[in-house]
């Protein structure tokens, strides 16, 4: 009995997880699974936060925030890990609040929350953030006594805005659009990788 409850709790390593293509959610977390296990270790956000062309210092800090944060939400019902494991299957149990909602709570991608991030906050260009736009955004989204979701919003969106504004200093709305089905980090790690052969 024991080993049968064991075994249902592990991914063998042969397995490969396939992130949903309807819950966009696990496929943003997805790139972060180095290994394709389905679950995520901070040593994996380490390598992932690198790989899209964050310092050392910054990935650190993010594996240690992302997973100690995440790992419990993401596991209910089990024994909390000292390894701090993300289970990218139950990525939306860790859907903070004061966000833009452009997530569900089922980790399905809203195209209408999504179009009012820029109805909203786009000031200066239509179809883009300037740094003073994501602060309003941030001070607009937030809700009463939540000071972790505060602080999540803030980090994700400060570190999205550090790592992928243009030249002009603007968050464009196909990168903000491409961070939430991940394809901007895959993106992002081939412009790094390519950065890194011409020196």
């Amino acid at each position: 009995m024991a080993t049968s409850s064991s075994s249902d709790n592990q991914i063998e390593k042969s397995e490969v997880f396939v992130p949903s293509d309807h819950y966009v959610l696990q496929k943003h977390a997805a790139f972060f699974d180095r290994n394709h296990d389905g679950l995520i270790y901070p040593t994996e956000t380490f390598k992932g936060m690198r790989a899209i062309g964050s310092g050392i210092a910054l990935s650190t800090i993010a594996a240690l925030f992302v997973n100690i944060t995440l790992s419990p939400k993401t596991r209910p019902g089990k024994f909390p890990s000292l390894l701090f494991p993300i289970e990218i299957k139950n990525i939306q149990k860790a859907k903070h609040g004061s966000d833009t909602d452009a997530y569900d709570s089922e980790g399905r991608f809203v195209p209408e929350k999504f179009e009012e991030i820029f109805r909203k906050h786009a000031h200066t260009q239509p179809d883009a953030l300037t740094s003073d736009e994501v602060k309003e955004l941030l001070k607009a989204n937030r809700e009463p006594k939540d000071i972790m979701g505060r602080i999540g919003a803030f980090v994700e969106w400060k570190v999205l805005f550090h790592l992928a504004k243009d030249k002009n200093g603007l968050l464009q709305k196909e990168t903000v659009r491409a961070v939430y089905d991940g394809s901007l980090f895959e993106r992002l790690e081939k412009e790094h990788l390519a950065s890194k052969k011409k020196k």
